[in-house]
């Protein structure tokens, strides 16, 4: 059962990929990478299970923290172009504008 869900999660992990180079914004392959990463983490999770090491969650877990983050980085690098000033939405808002 759960070597079927490894084999879904690699085909979802193809069309994820296919997405990445094929989308038409900029914004649908940030989301596809995303996407991309979501699935090698549930991958490293059943392949942990699979071999008997549930120590592969921990790296599983962690390999979520830094999608997640890059994934906010290189959404605010494309919203500002620079990663170290706030939108103006942002500073509008803490301003009190």
């Amino acid at each position: 059962m759960f070597l079927m869900a490894g084999l879904a999660i690699l085909i979802t992990m193809g069309l994820a990929l296919a997405r990445g180079l094929l989308g038409p914004t900029v914004y649908d392959r940030i989301l596809a990478v995303n996407t991309f990463g979501t699935k090698t983490v549930l991958i490293i999770a059943v392949l942990g299970f699979l071999m008997g090491r549930p120590e592969f969650l921990d790296i599983a877990l962690l390999y979520a923290l830094i999608n997640f983050i890059g994934t906010i980085a290189v959404l605010k690098f494309f919203e500002s172009r620079d990663l170290g000033k706030a939108s103006r939405q942002f500073r509008n808002s803490v301003n009190g504008r």
